[in-house]
């Protein structure tokens, strides 16, 4: 989900273009007619995820505006042992546009020691045994 934030992250601001949004909204659960309470807001909640993940913050960290930070979590648990993020992860992996998928050598580090400079030899002593034999 390549979304774009329309304004800062402290704005009430929204990760995922509607385009990207009207994808995943019928893989969720909780919607009307189904089984069960059906979610105060599914999307709401998504964003909350992915603000969360996004900015690197812990759960209690969560802003108030996405609810009680123990009830996102409560509710990312139960959605992730039912499947639901990895039903939409396929889904979003089948029809992939790859926006985002570039690898350049900005984000993509190598070893020093993978840069092709020669090798110096080992200078090591040999331990009395091995002379003796």
């Amino acid at each position: 989900m390549g979304g774009r934030l329309c304004g800062g992250p402290t704005d009430a601001a929204l990760w995922i273009a509607r385009d990207e949004w009207e994808r995943i909204e019928n893989l969720l659960p909780g919607r009307e007619g189904d089984v069960g309470v059906t979610a105060e807001n599914n999307r709401l909640f998504v964003e909350a995820v992915l603000y969360r993940y996004r900015t690197g913050i812990p759960w209690r960290d969560l802003p108030g505006r996405f609810g009680h930070w123990k009830a996102v979590h409560t509710r990312f648990t139960r959605w992730a042992k039912a499947g639901v993020w990895e039903q939409v992860f396929k889904h979003l992996a089948a029809d992939a546009d790859n926006e985002y998928a570039m690898i350049d050598s900005t984000i993509v580090r190598a070893h020093q020691h993978s840069a092709g400079a020669q090798k110096k030899s080992a200078k090591t002593k040999r331990s009395a045994a091995a002379k003796a034999d």
